[in-house]
């Protein structure tokens, strides 16, 4: 019953929101007005299954999808970011940690009193955000991390906090005229193929390059579970950005849809805590056909959107 007060309760708070989500500006694209505003799709449907947690946040939302694993939404700020607490024995290990609008160390100290490591998908600023607020932070040495680690000014991600962003008004205490990506530590340098153990569970780093050149997935064999990051989740997939790299993107989805045979779920990073491992290879097959020249095509500014199937890109157009 809980369950179901707190999801009507989400849904009722963004009733009245009707402002489409930016573009561009984050992670994850706007909502057209064709297909309605991105506030009319809160609660995600793919979400309203799982058990909410009560956290000490008006602005997180917290699902658990599977025992240990805590998904930590932002639902209401159009990146709609979720960074994962994966809770073992005798340790955890928060897996991306946000926009860092609101702070998060609160959160993940009332859903696990016992010892934190963040590691990060990647290292844009929407998923590091509250890195500062942990002692212990795990990072790729790679020279596109190192230049992340020292955060972002106002004026980069200014879009990120305009009134368009939100779903409603920004979170209570927040300075939306100042905020910036705060710069972070890191603690230890982590290699591709090291892996996390946090008692009775055992996470493994492996890469993912494509969407950056840090990008990572973090893959729980024995349960099951890959986290993604943002090598996948369920909406249009970016490629615009100087860092990205396509032929690569492809080569790690490929390797990534092996896997899917041995995976029971996948765990985006954006809008849906939860995804079929089936999806991984649907996207392998179209970045492909997109490398190809195929798919449905509309040029948007300097950028191109390519439509293969259900699968929806977002590219930086080639040169004439």
């Amino acid at each position: 019953m809980r369950h179901r007060v707190l999801v009507a309760a989400a849904a009722w708070w963004c009733v009245a929101c009707s402002a489409p989500r930016p573009e561009p500006g984050g992670e994850t694209p706007a909502t057209s007005a064709a297909t309605g505003t991105w506030c009319d799709k809160l609660p995600r449907v793919e979400n309203r299954g799982f058990a909410r947690v009560d956290v000490p946040s008006a602005w997180h939302e917290v699902y658990q999808v599977e025992p240990g694993v805590f998904a930590i939404t932002e639902p209401r700020q159009f990146q709609e970011a979720i960074s994962y607490l994966i809770v073992g024995d005798s340790s955890a290990v928060l897996f991306d940690s946000g926009i860092g609008l609101v702070p998060l160390a609160p959160v993940v100290k009332a859903l696990t009193a016992l010892p934190v490591r963040v590691l990060n998908s990647h290292s844009h600023f929407d998923h590091v955000g509250a890195n500062h607020e942990f002692d212990q932070v795990l990072a790729l040495d790679t020279p596109f991390t190192r230049a992340n680690e020292a955060g972002k000014p106002h004026e980069r991600i200014a879009d990120e906090v305009a009134p368009t962003a939100f779903c409603g008004a920004a979170p209570s205490g927040a300075d939306t005229a100042a905020f910036r990506s705060q710069p972070w530590q890191v603690t230890r340098r982590v290699k591709l193929g090291d892996t996390l153990a946090v008692g009775g569970r055992t996470l493994e780093i492996v890469a993912a390059p494509g969407h950056t050149p840090d990008a990572i997935v973090l893959l729980d064999r024995a349960n099951g579970l890959l986290f993604t990051g943002d090598t996948f989740y369920e909406s249009t997939l970016w490629f615009f950005a100087a860092e990205t790299d396509i032929g690569a993107y492809e080569q790690t989805m490929q390797r990534l849809a092996a896997l899917a045979p041995s995976l029971r779920r996948v765990l985006p990073a954006h809008n849906t805590v939860s995804a079929s491992p089936a999806r991984l290879q649907m996207v392998a097959d179209a970045v492909g056909e997109l490398r190809r020249g195929g798919g449905v095509r509309e040029v948007d500014g300097e950028r191109e959107r390519v439509t293969v199937g259900d699968v929806r890109f977002l590219i930086r157009r080639a040169a004439p």
